[in-house]
């Protein structure tokens, strides 16, 4: 794991990579083991703790296969002392679910990071398909 900030930026786009692949480590490692850790991921609702954001890493993992990341586009990124946060729109291409054909997609997030004596470590994730403008009614589906 590397100290500095861009570095766990890096290690973020290789666990992007991993998880497409179906493979949730990259992100476990880049997790703290706090008890106040959560994880918002575009599956399911919010978990908290390591233990269940540990599983939904492994279940959403689960859904990807064959895939690669394409862009990652930084909207805002701040980095201060002990706390720092990026909001990013991830795109990429992967089979998902039972689908046998290669798909492109696009998740906006958020990940904040709390500095750790091994590095930055991820404390949230919110990461959800909602890029595009959307009509007001549309919180009425959700």
């Amino acid at each position: 794991m590397t100290v500095d900030f861009e570095g766990a930026l890096t290690d973020l786009r290789q666990a992007l990579d991993q998880i497409l692949r179906g493979n949730a480590d990259g992100y476990k490692k880049l997790y703290s083991r706090r008890d106040e850790i959560t994880l918002s991921n575009p599956f399911g609702s919010i978990v908290r703790g390591w233990d269940d954001v540990e599983e939904t890493l492994d279940r959403a993992a689960s859904y990807y296969r064959d895939g690669e990341t394409t862009n990652i586009d930084t909207v805002s990124q701040l980095v201060g002392t002990d706390v720092a946060y990026c909001v990013l729109v991830e795109r990429g291409r992967a089979k998902v679910g039972g689908s046998s054909e290669i798909s492109d997609f696009a998740i906006r997030v958020t990940n904040v990071f709390a500095r750790e004596d091994d590095g930055w470590k991820l404390v949230h994730r919110h990461a959800d398909t909602r890029v595009e403008l959307l009509p007001a009614e549309a919180i009425l589906h959700a």
